[in-house]
């Protein structure tokens, strides 16, 4: 184990009084990993029967599994057809208990790498809204991937400071907060942590927080709801945030969280119902989570009615009609975009993306996206060849290499699967496939 704080340990103490020692011994255990089933592509039941690998579920939340390290899943086919997310067990606890509903107008404050965010999306179900932000540029890049590689088409991907977006008054159906801290619920999966918290402590990360809070609580409609979570122990990082909250908001109430076993409340009476997770107590690193709603009258927003314009659908192969109505479709230097059906102020803000890049227009033709590909089901594409998972081709075409196809007849553009779920585009031609599986994508 190594050294930790002694600051750090005697608020650990503190806190778990005669379980300090049960907390302590947790560092010498082995790590725990974990998956989420990404249900947009394939239902729970049905990836319980095609996983490749051991898994065992995990308590607070049904598309969750614990899989085993040696089994490597980063590298199996079905993780690059985005058939799950790696995830870390306690990570999963604030995106289960938001309550999303189809339709919903969702922020994620807070949101790279994009695994809450994705799980988000799995909630809309390709319905409403899902407005994804990072602060940093980088970090939202990666953000961005996530999602394509998920097949998210109905989500603006932002990097802003989110405490500067006033014209989002009273927007969001939902928010989600998973907001910087020390992290000191992780410092048994990433020593680098420890050296990071010896550096800024806890004190660096409370203003922020409370700005966080206090711009979310503004941006949430009366009668929405809101998750705040952290990966850390320290209580100015959690309960007395959400102290701070209730304190801005007079509307603002905790609700009660579903308790697994393991869980323990939150320390104060005011935050009671809050989650507190511990390693020591359950099979996951460490996490706060609270939830909280904004009373008033629920309104909800309306889509407008979508418009797909002709001329841009006549510049469009017939096989990729069936992908691109649900939206309005417009063309923005040679890009072609599918917007949400829904009306956003976001005005000047920073946004990497906006709903589905559909594809790019090359010398008057259309070349479909990745992001298509990966959003695509096979009632919306039809030209496809689907490879079976043993098939040496799939790895080769994850290695962006050319590939023979046995049925000459094929020509154009193809989807290709594996086992039914998408992987890509390739371009087919007597017999061969030119591979068009971005370079940034490849299986190394």
């Amino acid at each position: 184990m190594n050294k930790l704080p002694e600051d750090y340990l005697s608020m650990m103490k503190r806190l778990l009084k005669e379980e300090y020692e049960d907390y302590l011994a947790s560092f010498e255990e082995e790590r725990n990993f974990g998956l989420r089933v990404n249900t947009s592509k394939i239902s729970v039941e049905d990836f319980v029967k095609i996983c490749p690998f051991k898994i065992e579920k995990i308590p607070w939340t049904q598309d969750g599994f614990y899989y085993k390290e040696e089994d490597r899943p980063a590298k199996h086919p079905y993780y690059f057809a985005g058939l799950y997310y790696l995830q870390e067990a306690s990570a999963m606890l604030p995106a289960q208990v938001l309550p999303v509903e189809e339709g919903d107008l969702v922020l994620d404050a807070c949101a790279a790498p994009g695994g809450k965010s994705s799980k988000l999306a799995n909630k809309l179900n390709k319905t409403g809204v899902l407005v994804a932000n990072d602060i940093s540029v980088s970090r939202a890049q990666v953000l961005l991937k996530t999602l394509e590689n998920q097949g998210v088409e109905n989500a603006y991907v932002m990097a802003e400071d989110i405490c500067g977006l006033q014209q989002l008054h009273e927007c969001f159906d939902k928010i989600l907060i998973d907001a910087p801290c020390s992290g000191q619920g992780m410092f048994r999966k990433d020593s680098d942590l420890i050296r990071s918290y010896e550096e800024r402590g806890s004190d660096a990360y409370v203003p922020l927080q409370k700005k966080i809070i206090e711009a979310a609580i503004g941006m949430l409609k009366p009668g929405g709801k809101m998750v705040y979570s952290t990966c850390t122990f320290d209580p100015k990082e959690d309960e007395e945030i959400i102290e701070y909250a209730l304190g801005l908001c007079k509307e603002l109430r905790v609700l009660p969280i579903e308790r697994c076993e393991g869980f323990c409340e939150g320390i104060t009476p005011a935050t009671k119902d809050c989650v507190r997770l511990y390693p020591h107590r359950i099979k996951g690193e460490g996490h706060f989570v609270a939830l909280l709603e904004k009373q008033g009258e629920k309104r909800k927003a309306f889509p407008h009615i979508p418009s797909v314009d002709k001329k841009l659908l006549d510049l469009i192969p017939d096989g990729f009609h069936r992908s691109l109505q649900n939206g309005d479709l417009v063309l923005r230097k040679d890009r072609l975009y599918l917007l949400p059906p829904y009306d956003l102020p976001l005005g000047n803000a920073r946004i990497l993306r906006s709903g589905l890049l559909a594809g790019e227009m090359k010398h008057g033709r259309f070349r479909p996206s990745q992001a298509l590909a990966m959003s695509l089901s096979l009632h919306k594409y039809d030209r496809i060849l689907d490879l079976p998972l043993k098939d040496e081709r799939v790895l080769k075409y994850l290695k962006c290499e050319t590939l023979k196809i046995d049925d000459t007849s094929l020509e154009g553009t193809l989807l290709v699967c594996v086992d039914h779920f998408p992987l890509g585009f390739g371009e087919a031609k007597n017999g061969i496939l030119k591979n068009r599986y971005p370079a940034n994508y490849r299986y190394q």
